[in-house]
């Protein structure tokens, strides 16, 4: 930027659209193709803004460009100025503004869809309107979204990595045991003796870059168990889909037990209070200041994920009147 004192050169409105749609699209191309221009009319007004703000607005990482500090600056108020113009031309089209929030969130897709909806869930009962954007992504490139603010939430299990170069934050959300299902046919026999029932028994485990993978892993290998791994499904909802078939046991997050009890034609088996699943909201806000975001953080560390939230409907099914037993 400018040294202090200096002033700086009076910005073109042009260059900072064309700016504000590269840091939106994630390329020059994509922006490129969304304002049916060249790369290289795009590239030459970008190369123009910077010398206009004297600082790089992009850094290169790999074949992507990631925003430097002062681009963040500039898109930051760019995309304020840009917003409040379609608003005025929705204005003089005769359309009402301020009609809600609109809310960009990305699920990492090792989480649960059950527990998505149920953290995601009371932004839509606030009084204030919301409209929910929801996709579904490998988590690095959810967090490259984040980072060029396409995004104000990212949903997921594990927190951010130091070692990634994002600036962006975690805001826990809370913890979970787990619990074991099987189909209700194999439910009796996998009941009694658990977990010890477990050893040779077919398994569906989740994803190996999953947090739930590692943490299974090393509870098993600490109950002394060796499950027989039949599958292994990135998609937490296949997994049940696949367990209510009777393909094998399978494990969920006790927050939502009473959910998956009701969805699928399953039994709970038994739980462990040592396979904890944690769940983070991700932003590249330090204090949350998205009134949606603050209502989901709020409702999951005092609701959902709240130590004194008693699991609804464990057991069912008649026979499932058996005690649960906790291993560990």
């Amino acid at each position: 930027m400018a040294p202090p004192g200096q002033p700086v050169a009076h910005l073109n409105l042009k260059h900072l659209r064309y700016f504000w749609a590269v840091a939106s699209h994630g390329s020059i191309a994509r922006a490129a193709d969304a304002l049916h221009l060249t790369p290289q009319t795009i590239s030459g007004q970008l190369r123009e803004l910077e010398d206009q703000v004297g600082g790089k607005l992009f850094a290169k990482s790999g074949r992507s460009l990631t925003l430097t500090d002062t681009g963040r600056l500039v898109f930051s108020y760019a995309d304020e100025m840009f917003r409040i113009g379609d608003e005025l031309q929705d204005v003089l089209a005769g359309r009402t503004p301020g009609g809600g929030v609109t809310l960009n969130v990305g699920v990492a897709m090792v989480v649960p869809k059950l527990l998505t909806h149920r953290v995601l869930a009371p932004a839509l009962t606030m009084d204030e309107p919301v409209r929910l954007l929801c996709i579904e992504r490998p988590l690095v490139d959810l967090l490259a979204d984040l980072s060029v603010h396409k995004l104000d939430l990212v949903l997921t299990d594990s927190p951010l990595n130091p070692a990634l170069n994002i600036r962006a934050y975690n805001h826990p959300l809370g913890e979970t045991a787990s619990v074991f299902c099987a189909a209700r046919a194999e439910a009796a026999r996998y009941r009694a003796g658990f977990p010890q029932s477990l050893d040779g028994a077919p398994m569906l485990m989740p994803s190996a870059h999953s947090a739930l993978r590692r943490s299974l892993e090393h509870w098993l290998e600490r109950q002394g168990i060796k499950p027989r791994i039949v599958a292994e499904i990135e998609d937490r909802a296949l997994i049940k889909t696949f367990g209510e078939a009777g393909a094998g046991v399978f494990t969920a997050p006790e927050a939502v037990a009473d959910d998956v009890l009701r969805k699928y034609d399953v039994e709970i088996i038994g739980r462990s209070d040592e396979i904890l699943e944690r769940f983070y909201a991700i932003s590249a806000e330090r204090r949350i200041k998205h009134p949606a975001v603050s209502v989901i953080t709020e409702r999951a560390r005092n609701g959902l994920f709240s130590p004194e939230r008693p699991l609804k409907a464990v057991p069912t099914h008649p026979r499932s009147v058996q005690p649960l037993q906790s291993a560990g």
